[in-house]
Order: structure tokens, then sequence, then C-alpha cells
């Protein structure tokens, strides 16, 4: 024991080994947030599941079915006959207007919260069926008494009510499922009258009552397409392809206003078959929830070897300079009570605020090394000067966890001049002649 104590190198070696041990329970703490983050989302998507999905809106699109030829050869002959195949048209609108109001709701499962939503939107615009010229199909083969409107929507659980729509002034009731799914899989649908053989433009307009959770979000169907939303929830984030022109976010809600034109999107305003996937220009809004807790836990759980090391520091220099015998089991109690600092963090924060919980966190294990390293040491002196760097270590990842952009730089200057610190504190200690018989026990 006596050769452990005087032995320099093996004491440091000894340090560093229990330091990099008690990495292991600091990576389980990773673990677990990691696992209480994922329980998080699973309370969001159990509720969501039985409220209704995120809810993407595409359409309306209006689909004409065709008939068009292709040669076939007649099985075991040489010969080739034409073989008459239905297709079908689809026709986005020439303007799409989408106004509506977003009204959020708070539900729990458990100690986590969820956000859901009840939104009533507006759609009106109009078609111009002149285009149908431009395809080169003779009028003959169109089905203008087949045509139809469908509207995209991810889960139909959401529509809250009957579904009508004014299409040239009359009325036309929405029934579930798409005939076609080319291009939408799931939605609603209604049969639309276009008088056979003729073209020109139908004015559509319908209310959407439409329960969601999490998110909403747009597809610009038209070639211009306009959306005004507007919503109580303070903590928005819009997301998808698009941005909006205009938004407003302030303590009583937000208001959005997106314009997008058809030069900005990478489809036509008609084509035929499946050729076009238009759900992946998107655009919207997310109703985030004002909790970063885990996020940020994670952020401060990866500093812990810094803990670790930096203290064990202290502690090494208090003994090389002071002459005081610190012994590895007390090194390692000094350390678990660092660990559990991030248990305690994550712990508290799940139902408190993160900075206050940082706090808490911090000023409890503070106090126990403080009070430890008293026993210990048995000097004020030494017990001042480990409690100060601890507040400010404490306190400089309390600052790198509150910022994003500057965290890097930050960061890099603290450990220069920490680094700087030391080297200027142990410039006078002579390592190859430190008197051992001067240890005390």
């Amino acid at each position: 024991m006596k050769k452990l104590e005087t032995n320099i190198l093996l004491k440091s070696l000894l340090i560093a080994f229990i330091a990099l041990l008690l990495l292991i329970p600091a990576v389980m703490i990773q673990s677990l947030i990691s696992e209480r983050e994922n329980t998080r989302q699973q309370a969001i998507d159990e509720v969501s599941s039985k409220w209704s999905e995120a809810q993407t809106i595409a359409g309306p699109v209006l689909t004409i079915p065709y008939y068009r030829y292709i040669k076939q050869r007649i099985p075991d002959t040489d010969t080739e006959r034409m073989v008459q195949v239905k297709d079908y048209l689809h026709l986005l609108p020439e303007d799409l207007k989408i106004t509506g109001d977003i009204e959020p709701e708070r539900r729990y499962r458990g100690i986590y919260e969820v956000v859901l939503y009840k939104s009533g939107l507006n759609f009106a615009g109009k078609f111009n069926t002149q285009m149908v010229k431009d395809m080169n199909i003779p009028l003959k083969d169109i089905q203008f008494d087949m045509a139809f409107v469908s509207i995209g929507i991810n889960d139909l659980r959401g529509i809250d009510s009957q579904i009508t729509m004014s299409w040239n002034g009359e009325p036309l009731t929405f029934n579930s499922g798409t005939v076609s799914a080319d291009v939408i899989q799931s939605g609603i649908h209604t049969s639309v009258a276009l008088k056979s053989g003729e073209t020109g433009m139908y004015e559509f307009d319908f209310d959407l009552v439409l329960k969601g959770s999490r998110y909403l979000h747009f597809v610009p169907a038209g070639k211009t397409t306009s959306v005004f939303v507007k919503s109580i929830w303070n903590n928005p984030s819009f997301t998808g392809a698009f941005l909006p022109v205009n938004r407003e976010i302030n303590e009583n809600g937000f208001a959005a206003n997106w314009k997008v034109i058809h030069l900005n999107r990478n489809y036509p305003q008609i084509w035929s078959g499946n050729q076009y996937n238009f759900r992946e220009s998107a655009f919207g809004v997310d109703l985030l929830l004002p909790v970063d807790s885990y996020q940020k836990s994670m952020r401060t759980a990866k500093y812990a070897i810094l803990f670790i090391a930096l203290t064990f520091m202290v502690f090494f220099f208090v003994e090389i300079m002071n002459r005081k015998f610190i012994h590895p089991v007390q090194y390692i109690l000094v350390g678990l009570a660092l660990v559990l600092f991030f248990a305690l963090l994550l712990s508290i924060s799940e139902h408190l605020a993160f900075n206050l919980a940082f706090i808490l966190s911090a000023l409890g294990t503070i106090a126990v090394v403080t009070g430890y390293v008293k026993a210990i040491l048995k000097s004020t002196l030494l017990t001042v000067v480990i409690s100060g760097i601890l507040f400010v270590l404490y306190g400089f990842i309390f600052v790198l966890i509150q910022l994003q952009d500057y965290a890097l730089l930050i960061g890099s200057i603290g450990l220069f001049i920490i680094l700087t610190t030391v080297m200027y504190f142990s410039r006078k200690i002579d390592w190859y002649n430190i008197n051992p018989s001067q240890t005390q026990d």
C-alpha cells in the first residue's frame, strides 16, 4: 500500500483506469436517455393512432378516364392486333386557394404530453379542361361522363363530418376511397359532370374539417397554390419543400401564408398514368411540443468524460501539491457521484423545465462532493477550491448546452483555457523529484 502512495506513475495510471471504468455507467445512462425518448415517442404514436395520424392533403385532382390502343402479339402467331386499354388523365387545378384554422389540443399519456389538432379548411379554385386538347387524344376516346375528383388524405379517420363540394354551383357528396391509385392512394372521391366533348372552366368550393396529430401538410396542386393557416399554437415549425412567404409568430399563436406556382415543382398540370409523385412537394406546419429535455440530457451526458477527467485531475494535483493522499476507493465514490448527476438530470427534467433540473442536479452533486471532500481532506481551503472548480465546470457545461451555433467555438476556447490553467499551475512541479517521504497517510 505504501508503494501505491508513493509511486506517482502507478497512481496516475490507476486514476486514468478508474476514469475510463466510470464511462461504463455513463454510457448506460446515455442508453437510458434514448430508451426514455423512445418511450415518449411510443406514447405519442399510441395516442395519435387512436385519434388520427399526421395529415397530408393532396389535391383536389380531376381524373378523366380514356382509351388508348396498343399492339399485342396474338399467341402462337406472328401477327399483332390492336388492343383497347383504359387509362386515366390527371388534371390539376388552375388556381387553388386554401384557408383555414388549426385548433390544437393537448393530451397526456402518463407523464408524456401529446399534441393533437382539429383543422377547419376551405378549398376553392377551378379546373381548366382546355388542357385535355394538348394531350393529342381523340375526343371520342375520352370518357368525360366518367370523370371524378379525388382528394388525398393520409388518415381517413380524421374526417370529422360529411364533405360536400360545390361544382359549378351543383352540390356533390364525396365517397371514401379512390377509383384510380395512379396519383392518390388514400383519400376520397366524387363523380363530376363534364360536358362530353367540350372543354371549359369548372369552379369548385368545399369545406374540410380534419383531425390529425403532429403536423398538417399540403401538396401544391394548383398552377398557383395559395395557402393561409393560423392557429393559437405558438411553437410551430414550418417544414417541407416550401417555406411561407409571410409568417407571424407570437405568444398568441401563428399565422402563415404560402404561395407556390407550377414552375416551382417538378410535375406538369396534366399527365396520364402514374409517372409523377406529387406528394414529394408537400409543405406545411409541424405543431412542435416545446420539449427538448432528452436531446439536452444526451448532449450533457456526452460531457461525462470531461466532468470525470477534470475532477480527478484536480484531486490528483491536490495530492501532489499539498501532500494529501486520496485513496482510489475515494476516487471511485466521487466519480460515481459525478455520473449520478446525469441520472438525476434525466429524471428531474421529465417533470420540470430542463434548466431548473440542471441547476437542482448540479447543486445536489456539488453539495455531496464538497461534503465528502471536506471529510477526507479536512481542509476548508481545499474544499472551497474544489467546490469552486465544480461550480465553474457545471456553469461552463450549462452555457454550452444553451448554445447551438457557437457551442463548438465556446467549448474549444473553454478547453484551451482549462489546459492553459493546468499547465500554468503545474509548471514548477518537479515530476522527477517528488519527495515521497513527505506524502501523508
